[in-house]
């Protein structure tokens, strides 16, 4: 980390602001060459969190008014001498400042490399890291604020309680099975009990919480099925707030998938309004058809939409068979009309049913409830600490199996040093989730993930 780096930190489009980001042991030295204050002082002077007011230098000629920020390490993002330069946020001039940092001595910075300066300076840790890209690409509220408790430490803070409970058993034991002759209390097997079952529990909560933290953090699949002319793209534009999809009253307007990002009840689902299911004997339709049924087939979550103006149809029956044990919610669309559908036959199919006019907007409360119920999020508390991704379970995993095999031991009267070669491997992987013990590859693969400038 002996290099300089610089990037822009802000969107590539134009903006009020754009910032220009330096970080290394010449960061303000580099900044200096470009930027000029307003009252003539130096740059290279300034104190940690202070500001000053001046211009960019270009060529030898003034550029833009900016404003410079220096942070001093080791109190900055990275832990390292950091200066920003925030210019007027045009994408040429922000390009033209970065070009200019650079011509300076800086060089660019890798994709995440910022981060992973604060990574390993020590001033968050793998789990916190990763938060941060969780945090930009937030789209619902909820998967926001469970991004932003990650970053302040909610899972490090009990990954750390659980390794430390397994580190002081581990030394205990290392101590009085290699030092015999000591005058070492030996841990008694009901304390080690209770101590792995308490990080068992602690472990078994993060795991059990996984799928429903996925849920709201990562969205899910949706695909919004059901025979032609039942409403499934209105009810696609009422989720979107947009004219998302084409509506007319001739069936097999939609012809192909259509895809949108929305946010419903603070989970974000991924969208796909489907062709219209019956048997076609036009060969574009016909694709759109079969494009439907793979939707259907691949997706996390069903919206089967029926038409409450029509009876069942064959195409409506063969669709309730096919959503049978699956996550999947019947909506009756068109409660505005005079309803003739029975839904007794389609209550049998479905965990969840719910009325909608998508015409009229009415019913998405009752939609977004139903939609929490089924996925098992409508008790879910973003506070609480999560595993972020497939990375950290597989090392929650591992050191939960790795404790309940130390558990079963102890209880067949395993000896003391082979019970310590198991919570020790736990403690391994738990050291391993927080990047402690992580290897370089595994660091360079998270922190590639990340954008530039950040």
């Amino acid at each position: 980390m002996e290099k300089t780096v610089a990037a822009i930190s802000t969107g590539n489009a134009p903006g009020g602001i754009g910032v220009i980001r330096i970080s290394g042991s010449r960061a303000v030295d580099i900044a200096a060459k470009v930027f000029l204050p307003l009252d003539g002082s130096s740059l290279t002077d300034l104190k940690g969190y202070r500001a000053k007011y001046g211009n960019i230098i270009i060529d030898g000629e003034k550029a833009d008014n900016a404003v410079a920020l220096v942070f001093r390490a080791p109190k900055s993002y990275t832990g390292e001498d950091v200066a920003e330069l925030s210019v007027h946020g045009g994408i040429l001039m922000v390009r033209k400042t970065l070009q200019a940092v650079l011509e300076a001595g800086a060089e660019p910075a890798e994709a995440g490399e910022f981060t992973k300066r604060a990574f390993l300076n020590g001033k968050i840790d793998l789990t916190q890291a990763e938060s941060v890209a969780e945090l930009i690409s937030a789209e619902g509220e909820q998967s926001l604020k469970a991004s932003f408790n990650a970053l302040q430490g909610a899972l490090s803070k009990r990954i750390n309680s659980v390794l430390e409970s397994l580190l002081d058993a581990s030394a205990s034991m290392a101590a009085w099975v290699d030092y015999p002759d000591e005058d070492i209390p030996e841990l008694s097997e009901a304390e080690l009990e209770k101590t792995l079952k308490s990080c068992r529990a602690q472990l078994k909560e993060l795991l059990d919480n996984y799928e429903s933290g996925k849920t709201v953090t990562k969205g899910v699949d949706t695909a919004i099925v059901g025979r032609p002319n039942a409403g499934k793209s209105s009810l696609m534009n009422m989720l979107a707030r947009t004219e998302k999809s084409i509506v007319t009253h001739i069936e097999g307007t939609t012809r192909d998938i259509v895809e949108e990002n929305v946010s419903l009840g603070g989970i974000i689902l991924h969208l796909r309004d489907t062709a219209g299911l019956r048997a076609s004997d036009d060969l574009v339709e016909s694709i759109g058809i079969e494009k439907a049924y793979k939707a259907l087939d691949g997706a996390e979550l069903v919206l089967a939409v029926f038409d409450n103006a029509e009876k069942l149809s064959e195409s409506d029956t063969d669709l309730i068979e096919r959503c049978k044990g699956r996550r999947a919610i019947a909506v009756i669309n068109k409660t505005d009309l005079n309803g003739v559908l029975n839904a007794g036959e389609i209550k049998n199919g479905f965990k969840e049913l719910v009325y909608v006019s998508a015409k009229n907007g009415e019913g998405g409360e009752q939609l977004a409830e139903a939609v929490k119920r089924l996925l098992g999020v409508a008790e879910f508390d973003s506070s609480a600490p999560l595993l972020a991704n497939a990375r950290q379970k597989k090392n929650c995993k591992a050191a939960y199996d790795d404790i309940c095999e130390a558990l079963y031991a102890l209880g067949a009267g395993v000896t003391y040093d082979a019970i310590n070669v198991m919570i020790d491997a736990a403690a391994d992987e738990l050291l391993s989730l927080t990047g402690k013990k992580a290897s370089a590859e595994v660091v360079n693969n998270i922190f590639s993930k990340f954008c530039v400038g950040k």
